[in-house]
């Protein structure tokens, strides 16, 4: 069973354009290259023809996964958003009390996490931990290398 995903606006329009993307274009990709497979005789010892039917199966799972997450979709409405509290949605300026860095973490949803993006998921350890808190809040976050953090929420803002 399939868990509630939680999208941005952004984050529903990039999952529907990939969905269009892999259903049109690439269908067709893969299709023109199983056709290209078969016209290079006895498919029973065709490498190219398996890699790509391989391709073709790994595709319709990418798209039926996707098309999953969408029907599962809840989007989160900015209208409702506050800069009172950490939601998903929120943009979240907080500051490292042990090294002293100041960092900006954009709260979405576990399809949309891109860490080196500082785009953390409502389910990592920090998006958690912020996730519910509000100005001047300091939260201890225990990173999975086993090193805890201390942040203070200095500002919050709809993203």
């Amino acid at each position: 069973m399939q868990k509630d995903v939680i999208l941005t606006p952004e984050g529903l329009e990039n999952l529907k354009k990939e969905i269009a993307y892999l259903s049109v274009d690439k269908r067709k990709e893969v299709a023109e290259r199983i056709k290209e497979a078969r016209d290079f005789g006895d498919i029973s010892e065709n490498s190219e023809y398996d890699d790509a039917k391989n391709e073709q199966a790994m595709l319709e799972g990418r798209i039926a996964t996707l098309e999953d997450k969408l029907r599962s979709a809840s989007v989160i409405d900015s209208s409702e958003l506050d800069n009172d509290i950490v939601r998903v949605g929120s943009l979240v300026n907080v500051k490292d009390e042990g090294s002293g860095k100041s960092l900006k973490y954009t709260i979405v949803g576990s399809t949309e996490s891109n860490p080196s993006e500082n785009r953390l998921s409502n389910e990592s350890p920090v998006g958690k931990a912020l996730v519910g808190k509000k100005r001047n809040d300091e939260v201890n976050v225990q990173l999975p290398n086993g090193k805890a953090r201390k942040l203070k929420i200095t500002k919050i803002e709809v993203a």
